[in-house]
């Protein structure tokens, strides 16, 4: 169809040609879809959300009430008759029908409801089975997406985090998320090792409500133990001159009263009951370093290991480890944003890593 915009008054040619052009063009829309949260990034205006991976939907009939920041706020708190759950459990879609009306709302929501002609690019999992790739691009097709890519996390991390991936020589990421920690070892635009450990964010808050119920005999919700987690949680203690226990108030169900109950809990404490989930991502990074091949593994040892998403963020998990690998580990500036930033780099310029894509 061509438009003769001539035949429009003189004063509205030019905007109605903006409106039309825009109406029609691709949209680019990058997608961070994680466990613990979503962000998204719109082609030319940057990141526009980041809200939790999060559904309410009523029991009866499945319809979906509220997602996100909302719904999140009613976790451990609905009626009977509603469920607020999280759709993606350890990194891949859970809950196929509550993800895509989830993915529709977001894409809805970052691009103000004009979901003709969006093409979306969506990071998953490195080693991803074809059927969660499947799954994961049916979701998105469901949402109106025109066209759908793929890149892997790590890649993705990488590319966030600044990193030269296309050189010849070797680079360590471990992106660690709410659902799974994605540790790799990139050269030449290319994953040359990795591992996904459906071990993470989510999983330390697991632990945390295990050892409250265990060792102090409270039980505390999801949400309770993830504030836990960012007040006192800790990977590495450090008992040197000056040492002073970081302490906060937590309140749950006492189990022998049944009675509310609240008391205060130490970062000694919290550190002795997230001890197995740190050691499964732990381990996960001691056999990636094991596949490196010597000259890769050279470089890693100069240059060490990038630390990327929001379980990054852990107080000293970098100093753990670096004690437990002997090779130095850091955090980049802005971990959680790390893959989203990525993905967003990789949209707009879809040539230059077109290597990355799938």
């Amino acid at each position: 169809m061509k438009i003769d915009f001539k035949l429009l008054p003189a004063g509205r040619q030019a905007e109605f040609q903006i409106d039309y052009m825009g109406f029609f063009s691709r949209k680019r829309i990058g997608i961070d879809l994680g466990t613990a949260n979503t962000l998204v990034y719109v082609q030319g205006k940057g990141i526009v959300l980041n809200e939790p991976t999060v559904v309410a939907y009523s029991l009866e009939d499945r319809r979906i009430l509220t997602v996100g920041n909302d719904a999140k706020q009613m976790l451990g708190r609905t009626p009977g008759s509603i469920i607020a759950s999280r759709p993606m459990r350890e990194g891949v879609i859970a809950d196929y029908t509550t993800t895509s009306a989830m993915i529709t709302y977001f894409i809805k929501k970052a691009v103000q409801g004009k979901t003709m002609w969006t093409d979306v690019m969506i990071s998953i999992p490195g080693g991803s089975s074809q059927v969660e790739k499947r799954a994961v691009v049916s979701a998105c097709k469901q949402a109106g997406a025109k066209d759908v890519y793929l890149i892997e996390e790590p890649l993705a991390a990488a590319i966030g985090a600044k990193i030269p991936i296309s050189q010849a020589s070797g680079h360590m990421i471990v992106n660690m998320g709410g659902g799974t920690a994605e540790i790799a070892i990139i050269s030449l635009g290319q994953l040359v090792a990795y591992k996904t450990v459906r071990v993470a964010g989510t999983k330390i808050d697991e632990a945390i409500m295990q050892h409250l119920r265990k060792k102090h005999n409270v039980v505390v919700g999801e949400r309770t133990a993830e504030e836990v987690k960012i007040k006192i949680g800790s990977a590495f203690i450090e008992e040197g001159d000056g040492y002073v226990e970081r302490t906060t108030e937590v309140r749950g169900r006492d189990i022998q009263t049944g009675l509310p109950r609240i008391l205060e809990i130490g970062e000694k404490s919290i550190n002795e009951g997230i001890q197995k989930p740190l050691k499964q991502i732990l381990e996960g990074i001691k056999e990636v370093l094991g596949m490196a091949p010597p000259e890769l593994a050279a470089d890693i040892v100069d240059k060490g290991i990038v630390l990327s998403g929001g379980t990054a963020l852990l107080h000293n998990l970098n100093r753990y480890i670096t004690y437990y690998t002997g090779v130095s580990a850091f955090v980049v500036e802005d971990p959680l944003f790390c893959v989203i930033r990525g993905v967003g780099v990789t949209i707009e310029n879809l040539d230059s890593f077109k290597n990355a894509i799938k």
